[in-house]
C-alpha cells in the first residue's frame, strides 16, 4: 500500500513554501527515508536530480530516545515519552522535504514487539495529521532496493549502503588503529537509505516525477 495523498500537488506544510508540493524551484528536490524504530528511528535526507536520476545523501541520522532510568518510572510513561522524542525528530526530518520515505512496520508475535509498533504506527499517524504526506513501504521492499533480495542481513545492507553512497556520511569508530562502522547506527541510516529507494520505485512515485520535472 502506498500514500496516494503524496501525490496532491497543492499540499503544504506547516513552516514551508506555500508555491505548491511540486513547485521545487530548481532541477533537484529533497528527499528524506525513514526508518521507523522505538529505539532507533533512522533517517536519510539526500537531494534528488530530475535530470540525471540520481540521489545524493547529505544527511544520516538515528533518533535514540532519551528515557530516565529511574526504577519508579513506569513502563507506559517511558513508552510516552520515547513517542514525543521520536516524533519530534521526524517531523524535524522531513521538514522541507517534497518527497518522503517510510518503512512501515509489521506486527509481531511478541507483546513487547507490539508496544513497539504501536508507538511507532502512532508517531506515523501523527506525522500525516500534520500535513506530512509520505509514501508508505514495506520491509521487504526496502530490503529488495537495498541488498536485492528479500533475506538479506543487516550487514549486507550496510555494505550496500556505503558501497551505493560513499558521499554519505557513515558512523565510524576506530579500534586498534582500525576504522571499523558502527553497525548500531549504521543499520539503520542505511534501511533509511533503502526506504529512499524503494520508495521512489513506487508507481505513485514514479507518476509524480513528471509533475515536478514540469514544475
Amino acid at each position: 500500500m502506498h500514500c496516494l495523498s503524496a501525490l496532491n500537488p497543492k499540499m503544504t506544510i506547516p513552516g514551508r513554501s506555500t508555491r505548491g508540493f511540486f513547485d521545487t524551484g530548481s532541477r533537484t528536490i529533497t528527499v528524506c527515508g525513514q526508518d521507523p524504530s522505538l529505539r532507533n528511528w533512522g533517517l536519510a535526507i539526500g537531494t534528488y536530480d530530475l535530470d540525471t536520476r540520481t540521489l545524493t545523501i547529505t544527511r544520516l541520522a538515528v533518533t535514540n530516545p532519551e528515557l530516565s532510568k529511574g526504577k519508579q518510572v513506569r513502563q507506559n510513561s517511558l513508552d510516552l515519552e520515547s513517542g514525543y522524542q521520536l516524533y519530534k525528530g521526524a517531523m524535524a526530518a522531513a521538514e522541507g522535504a517534497h518527497a518522503v520515505f517510510v518503512e512501515v512496520p509489521v506486527g509481531s508475535q511478541s507483546a513487547r514487539a507490539m508496544a513497539s509498533y504501536g508507538v511507532c504506527v502512532g508517531v506515523l499517524g501523527a506525522l500525516r495529521a500534520n500535513n506530512v504526506p509520505f509514501f508508505e513501504v514495506t520491509p521487504t521492499e526496502v530490503k529488495l532496493a537495498g541488498a536485492g533480495k528479500k533475506t538479506a542481513t543487516k550487514q549486507e545492507m550496510i555494505a550496500w549502503a556505503m558501497a551505493k553512497h560513499p558521499e554519505a556520511s557513515w558512523p565510524t569508530y576506530t579500534q586498534h588503529g582500525n576504522l571499523l562502522v558502527s553497525e548500531a547506527k549504521a543499520e539503520h541510516q542505511a534501511d533509511a537509505v533503502a526506504a529512499i529507494y524503494a520508495g521512489m520505485a513506487t508507481h505513485a512515485f514514479q507518476q509524480m516525477l513528471p509533475l515536478m520535472a514540469a514544475a
